[in-house]
């Protein structure tokens, strides 16, 4: 009983942060992100840091929809 315990334990304490985002930003405002994003669950959650798992999943701007156009038609619609 004690292994599903801390198994249960280990859980809480790992939060796991998925993003999923259309490419085209820096790696440089990705990690600004993430960084936000984990200072936020150690102020939040009270969890340390080194804790936080954070992946960015991208998408290709055509593989990526909002109002029934890809991201590539909504850009070429903007320029217009």
């Amino acid at each position: 009983m004690a292994d599903r315990h801390d198994g249960q334990q280990r859980e809480k304490q790992m939060p796991e942060i998925t993003v999923s985002m259309a490419a085209g930003r820096t790696d440089e405002q990705k990690a600004g992100m993430m960084r936000d994003i984990t200072q936020a669950l150690v102020k939040n959650l009270g969890i340390d840091a080194d804790a936080v798992v954070i992946q960015i999943n991208e998408a290709p701007l055509a593989h990526k929809m909002k109002g029934g156009k890809t991201f590539v038609e909504r850009a070429a619609a903007a320029k217009k």
